[in-house]
């Protein structure tokens, strides 16, 4: 617990009991509440610019992260402060960013086929179709919950196809395969295909898929998102400057053979 939070619950409870021994099980010190008491009818000197971070937080959908925050001010309000500045006062008034938190990695369904990390973060092809990354996710818009699964070619970091569901299917990720495959007339031999370990690509109906039409399966390692960092990127990009009410997805690439 925070010792703000400490000084809150002393004061909410000093009625009922003694300070000083509140300050002994919190393991903090009289003169320190005392002092936090003093402040209470003093309004932070940093308020008002933690009011105009709150509002503007507000109306991202808490999207924006220290940095976005601090050009925004500097472009919009005329405010001038150092990043660091900006990072504080968001920390103390609990105005981060929803965005880009880390995962724990947790196994869905029964894990049929895995296989190698053919890809080895070698994000980079000399030709298309060589490699491709695939992904799905969870986009939170003002009319509810939307899947989306991707296929990001490598050779431009360009976007083949997606498609969007209501749920997490392997159906969803299979006929976003058959539409890229659809659209890319000419898929080489050497088409590599790389996934995380989500049960849809460790599925049956997945591996039976990829043999079908000759691809290459590749996935990440355990829990590590790295492996798949350029599909990753892509979520991440689209969840932080999409306006999650009027979502936009990019265009398709045109076929390029």
């Amino acid at each position: 617990m925070r010792p703000r939070a400490k000084y809150q619950v002393i004061c909410m409870n000093r009625r009922r009991y003694s300070i000083s021994a509140m300050c002994r099980f919190f393991g903090i010190s009289r003169s320190g509440y005392y002092d936090y008491v003093n402040r209470l009818g003093q309004r932070a000197h940093d308020a008002d610019l933690a009011d105009i971070i709150r509002e503007q937080q507000e109306k991202c959908d808490r999207t924006y992260r220290y940095r976005r925050m601090w050009e925004w001010l500097k472009r919009a309000k005329k405010i001038y402060r150092n990043p660091e500045t900006i990072l504080r006062i968001m920390k103390k008034y609990e105005r981060l960013s929803e965005i880009r938190r880390c995962r724990k990695w947790r196994q869905m369904g029964q894990q049929l086929h895995k296989y190698e990390n053919l890809l080895n973060r070698a994000f980079q092809a000399d030709k298309p179709p060589r490699k491709w990354v695939t992904d799905i996710s969870y986009i939170h818009t003002g009319q509810g919950v939307l899947c989306l699964t991707v296929i990001r070619d490598l050779f431009d970091n360009s976007i083949v196809a997606y498609k969007t569901g209501t749920n997490q299917t392997v159906n969803l990720v299979l006929d976003t395969i058959r539409l890229a495959l659809q659209r890319e007339k000419k898929v080489a031999a050497q088409l590599h295909l790389h996934s995380d370990q989500g049960s849809q690509y460790t599925s049956q109906a997945y591996f039976d898929l990829t043999k079908e039409y000759g691809i290459t399966s590749s996935m990440s390692s355990r829990g590590n998102c790295y492996d798949n960092a350029m599909a990753e990127n892509f979520f991440s990009i689209l969840k932080t400057k999409c306006a999650f009410t009027d979502i936009r997805l990019p265009p398709l690439r045109k076929p390029m053979y």
